[in-house]
């Protein structure tokens, strides 16, 4: 038609105005309808082919069948897609665009085609199973006071908390270096004064008699860590970074990962070889001594779960609004939700089959959570994922950003970074979504004479090293900007609780005096997974013997 078009105002060297085009469809259009009549294609043949549109009449006709046909083989939702056709004559009502409810919950349906729930999560039949206890969590009855109660929540920053946004993608390698050299230094000094260390050797100096070197494990090649593989990379006041071999064959156990700081003793007779016989562990940091502020001694329960929050075959997000459904009957005085919201990982996400913005599918989902426990009066806090699609991929990550957030729940609702420690009510919470467990558990090493628990050591050397990702190199998907993370991503106290979610199995451990927490994931796959709740009564200290202000602590199937 364009071709022809462009033949016909070429032959009459005319313009491309209104009347030319009325010309055309009354010259050469018509005379097409004529000869080749309007139905005869669809008689002819048993399906709906191409169609040759003949007028701007048809043209409308034929939109408004292709979306009928579109309709027909999409999940319905509310109200009709349709767009409102407007003109200055006929404008859009203010009555029309407001009939969406804010208080309206999740639709999915409205930004994925294909919105059908899951089968094998709904077809489960172990809802509120207790999976794991810790504590005196036998017959106790997990309801919280809600809004009831007198919550104090408090960031804690190592100097500062991450607030905001930041500039990444641009490191230069000194400044890495210098984070990483600051990091052995300050952990050598801690060690050297807690084991009454004399002093450091140089890596390289050879010695005859037994010598104390300092440094950071490491790895003598692109491989995984190995025990003929280990390395000893000293630090920049005694050894000025340089790296020598360690022979762990002295030693009985040992537990080891790339970028730990130790301290070893043994012999290094020729300065090109270490052979270790004693390992000093990491000494952890005090805990958190509550003041006046802190709020009360009364017990609070506290929620927490870790998403992805719809399972790997549908977006209908049913375990989140079973979770709120949960949230409303128990009334938890605090919940922690850790991301993803939406899942960088999801099926649909990864085809980009959704017909919404992802920063728009998050804002509903985040409606949905706030609007939807209103009522409980639970306060939320809301800890993002590397894997939020929407959200920037950077460690440590700063806060969700909301705008659009109602003033009445704006004292019950907290945004706060990846990683970051919490205070409530004096009860300091070390949170953080990255699965470390499974990063460090991949790269671990270690020898034991006796049965030891891979989970107890990984935490141990989270609480000892003093960071929330002591791992270095970090996994491949890891993208971290290490200024930031030398302010923000250290622990400022060691935590009463540490919640730290991951794809391995679901556990609540005591560990030097901290009870580490892994909730699972709310679901697993096509099915339905596990969220953690606690009670929690800070102590008074009268001079007496610490006690783990964790009451109780169970994991629980959705």
């Amino acid at each position: 038609m364009v071709s022809e078009l462009l033949a016909y105002t070429t032959t009459k060297k005319d313009c491309l105005t209104s009347e030319t085009l009325n010309s055309f469809e009354r010259e050469v259009l018509s005379k097409r309808v004529l000869r080749v009549p309007r139905h005869s294609a669809s008689k002819d043949s048993g399906h709906a082919g191409a169609r040759d549109i003949v007028s701007i009449q048809e043209l409308i006709e034929a939109e408004e069948e292709d979306e009928t046909l579109l309709n027909s083989y999409a999940t319905p939702s509310k109200g009709s897609q349709k767009r409102a056709v407007t003109t200055p004559e006929t404008p859009l009502t203010k009555r029309r665009v407001s009939t969406r409810s804010p208080h309206q919950l999740l639709s999915p349906s409205s930004f994925s085609p294909s919105a059908t729930p899951s089968q094998k999560y709904n077809s489960r039949n172990n809802r509120g199973e207790v999976v794991t206890s810790f504590g005196s969590a036998q017959g106790v009855s997990w309801s919280g006071r809600g809004g009831a109660g007198i919550i104090s929540l408090k960031v804690l920053g190592c100097p500062e908390s991450l607030t905001g946004s930041y500039k990444f993608m641009f490191q230069k390698l000194p400044d890495i270096r210098e984070v990483l050299t600051c990091k052995i230094e300050e952990l050598g000094s801690e060690l050297k004064e807690h084991y009454k260390i004399e002093a450091f050797t140089p890596v390289l100096l050879p010695a005859q008699e037994p010598v104390t070197l300092l440094g950071k494990i490491g790895c003598d090649s692109n491989g995984k860590l190995n025990n003929k593989s280990v390395i000893l990379e000293g630090d920049r006041e005694h050894s000025s970074g340089a790296q020598v071999p360690v022979d762990l064959s002295e030693l009985k156990e040992y537990s080891l990962f790339p970028g730990q700081v130790v301290v070893m003793e043994g012999i290094n007779t020729t300065g090109r070889k270490f052979v270790a016989t004693k390992l000093y562990e990491g000494v952890p940091l005090p805990f958190y001594q509550p003041t006046e502020e802190d709020g009360d001694f009364e017990q609070n329960m506290v929620l927490v779960a870790c998403g992805p929050y719809t399972t790997s075959d549908s977006i209908t997000y049913d375990p989140l609004l079973d979770l709120i459904t949960t949230i409303n009957h128990d009334r938890p005085d605090v919940c922690i939700l850790f991301g993803p919201f939406l899942d960088a990982k999801h099926e649909q996400v990864e085809n980009c089959l959704l017909t919404s913005p992802f920063e728009d599918v998050f804002k509903q989902c985040l409606r949905t959570i706030i609007e939807g426990t209103r009522s409980s009066g639970s306060h939320l806090v809301f800890v993002p994922s590397l894997r939020d699609v929407h959200h920037e991929p950077v460690y440590p990550q700063p806060p969700f950003s909301y705008s659009d957030l109602p003033h009445e729940d704006k004292k019950r609702v907290q945004f706060v970074s990846e990683p970051c420690s919490l205070s409530i009510n004096g009860v300091v919470f070390g949170l953080t979504s990255t699965d470390l467990l499974f990063h460090m558990g991949a790269e671990e090493i270690s020898s034991s004479s006796g049965t030891s628990d891979r989970f107890s050591r990984i935490l141990k050397h989270i609480l000892a090293q003093r960071s929330f990702y002591p791992l270095y190199p970090p996994q491949e998907d890891m993208a971290i900007d290490y200024e930031n993370f030398y302010a923000h991503a250290q622990l400022p106290v060691t935590p009463d609780v540490l919640i730290i979610p991951s794809e391995l199995r679901y556990f609540v451990k005591d560990i030097l005096g901290c009870v580490c927490v892994n909730p699972g994931r709310l679901t697993k796959g096509q099915v339905g997974g596990t969220y953690g709740r606690l009670y929690i009564r800070r102590q008074t200290t009268d001079g007496e013997e610490r006690q783990s202000p964790c009451v109780a602590a169970q994991v629980v199937r959705i």
